[in-house]
């Protein structure tokens, strides 16, 4: 298998660059909307108004480098908003060419950049009084790459079937994101450990003072996002700055329970600073540093640490103030206690980043991988996942159990501890549906819910297949979500009815060709995956 790392990487550019292509659209006239910095410029796409490269804040150059993000300047005239925003700064300089360039072309996105504050906004109408629901995507790749501006989540058809405003936001990502500066920086530097996540709260400000220009509600916000964009979402959870401005979360694949600790992330930023060659009375001229020569830094800190940006650096942490403690450790955050919460995970999430001998395992070798990853639990937890799935291959029982170690498991103990706050609805979900691609073996890897969820799998071809099992399950998925983004409850017609988790029964829906509400449907898989991972049963 790939390493961790590796895998978060693939997997924020694995639906951008799984075949997505758009039909011809037929575009109309351009169409003119007023923000609070000055008046943008979109165009009209099949009958939605499309505005991309907004930007909700300044560059985040120079004296702006680490530090909380600044209002952009206003400006006079009207601003084209025609064409996607920078991503984040998140290639390795040198490996640029080889790698990293092909892959965010072949993905569609656009030039790096540290002036990438930027939104994008899908919407049936503007100015025209109407209250829709927004629905505001946090992208993947970790909180190390991905970008907002991936093909596979224009938001076309979901603002077209559901009649509301599709937002999807660019933010600072890595080492420019999150590196803990108060040590060697004092109260200046105090939030730079978290300022990729202050972008996000930035863009949901934005949105709740200028949405209403774009036909939308600043009342009815959702936040959701898959895998890193999930654990985005689970960190505004446990944000004050967050709080009030959004009202509804889907967590896809977001296995965040504990964020990066304030002792740890000052380690990593003391590497970077040595790596550099920059002393702690000089920390400013981090600021200043090239940002090919402060990536590299960053690259080289991360391979000789061996650092998990999910919980050892470069990644959100518990600094207090802007994150007061973990979103779900060792009880949920209360902050925004109040918002319902759908969360869910997929069957074979690591399938996706597999290479080909992965799927041929011998038996020894599965072995072997789960005594690394479960180490005096191995044994016990293949009898259990061997009996529950009779024929499964030694291939077929890693990547269950692997999957679920990484995703199921943490997912259904977060479900569990939101919903004992007893605040507000919690909604869990199991996405089983096979995608018949590359002979079936993929299974239902980690992304595939996000065409689904967009409506979106039709021009998705190379992850969904794209045929008429998909997309009739898309035609139930979407409008799932989007039901959930009007009343904080996922129920509609089209599905079964869907009743709240509680820790008795724990009722999960089950997403597949013939969905069903199913009560603890891995359950015991789940208890053995709990055991493993330390967590009470």
């Amino acid at each position: 298998m790939t390493t961790r790392r590796e895998f978060l990487r693939q997997s924020g550019l694995i639906v951008a660059a799984s075949g997505f292509s758009w039909p011809a659209l037929a575009q109309g006239d351009s169409v003119v909307a007023e923000t609070t910095y000055g008046r943008v410029r979109g165009v009209e796409v099949n009958g939605i108004k499309v505005f991309k490269g907004i930007p909700y804040g300044a560059s985040t150059t120079g004296k702006n480098r680490f530090m909380p993000p600044v209002a952009p300047a206003k400006w006079s005239g009207v601003r084209d908003a025609l064409t996607y925003g920078s991503s984040a700064p998140q290639s390795e300089p040198g490996a640029r060419r080889a790698t990293s360039a092909i892959a965010v072309a072949a993905a569609g996105l656009p030039a790096e950049s540290e002036d990438c504050l930027v939104l994008n906004v899908w919407t049936p109408a503007v100015h025209d009084n109407r209250k829709r629901p927004v629905m505001f995507w946090c992208h993947g790749g970790g909180f190390a790459t991905g970008s907002g501006s991936s093909p596979v989540t224009e938001g076309l058809n979901l603002a077209r079937r559901g009649d509301v405003v599709v937002v999807t936001v660019n933010h600072r990502l890595n080492v420019l994101g999150f590196t803990s500066l108060e040590e060697a920086g004092g109260p200046e530097f105090a939030s730079s450990g978290d300022v990729g996540m202050m972008d996000i709260v930035a863009a949901l400000r934005w949105v709740h003072d200028n949405i209403g220009e774009f036909g939308g509600d600043p009342n009815t916000v959702m936040i959701f996002g898959q895998s890193g964009g999930g654990r985005k979402v689970a960190t505004l959870l446990a944000m004050p700055s967050a709080k009030g401005l959004f009202h509804r979360a889907v967590i896809e694949s977001g296995a965040t329970l504990r964020l990066v600790e304030a002792d740890q992330g000052t380690r990593v930023a003391r590497e970077l600073m040595t790596t550099l060659g920059i002393p702690k009375e000089r920390v400013r001229d981090l600021q200043s540093v090239p940002i090919d020569r402060l990536m590299s830094a960053y690259f080289e800190v991360v391979r000789k640490m061996n650092v998990d940006q999910m919980t050892q650096g470069f990644s959100p942490l518990v600094d207090g103030m802007v994150v007061p403690k973990h979103p779900f450790h060792p009880t949920a955050s209360p902050i925004s206690s109040d918002v319902p919460v759908m969360l869910g995970s997929t069957r074979t999430e690591l399938t996706s980043s597999a290479q080909e001998a992965d799927f041929s395992l011998t038996d020894a070798t599965m072995r072997t991988r789960i005594r690394q990853l479960l180490g005096n639990h191995a044994d016990e937890a293949i009898r259990v996942y061997q009996k529950v799935n009779p024929g499964a291959s030694a291939s077929d029982i890693y990547f269950l159990i692997a999957s679920d170690y990484r995703y199921s498991g943490p997912v259904t103990k977060i479900a569990e501890r939101r919903a004992a706050l007893g605040k507000s609805p919690v909604y869990l979900y199991y996405f089983r549906w096979e995608t018949p691609v590359d002979g079936g073996r993929l299974k239902s890897p980690h992304t595939i819910e996000i065409p689904f969820a967009f409506d979106n799998v039709k021009a998705a071809t190379r992850l969904t297949g794209g045929g008429p099992e998909a997309m009739a399950l898309a035609d139930k998925v979407s409008d799932t979500w989007i039901a959930f983004a009007k009343t904080g409850n996922p129920n509609q017609p089209k599905m079964p009815r869907w009743t709240a988790f509680n820790a008795t029964d724990r009722p999960t829906m089950v997403f597949n060709t013939d969905s069903r509400v199913v009560n603890d449907p891995i359950k015991e898989q789940r208890l053995m995956i709990w055991k493993a991972l330390g967590y009470d049963s």
